[in-house]
């Protein structure tokens, strides 16, 4: 089933790239990141309680926690810089195909 989630600290093709990247192997071409909404969504085939476990811990590692995620003033902090870092990597390794 196909699931949306509004995501934070997404901003730019770099953000998707390095995003898309790190889903693919796990969930294939069903990742899809809307940069035209904000808060930012991101749409994906979930099979089931693992697989949104796995995509939402992928998401927080990242640097891009879910919009109603509870985390504290610190972590939020953290996960705002490790998103700035993705974000880098994403812009100089950007996937192949156009979404």
């Amino acid at each position: 089933m196909k699931k949306t989630y509004d995501v934070a600290n997404i901003r730019c093709e770099g953000c998707v790239n390095t995003i898309v990247k790190a889903l693919f192997e796990h969930f294939g071409n069903s990742v899809e990141v809307d940069l035209s909404v904000v808060p930012r969504k991101v749409t994906v085939e979930i099979k089931g309680e693992s697989d949104e476990e796995f995509f939402i811990s992928t998401l927080r590692k990242l640097g891009y926690p879910l919009i109603d995620d509870e985390i504290s003033s610190i972590e939020g902090a953290v996960m705002k810089g490790k998103s700035f870092v993705s974000c880098a990597i994403g812009k100089f390794n950007p996937t192949k195909e156009k979404r």
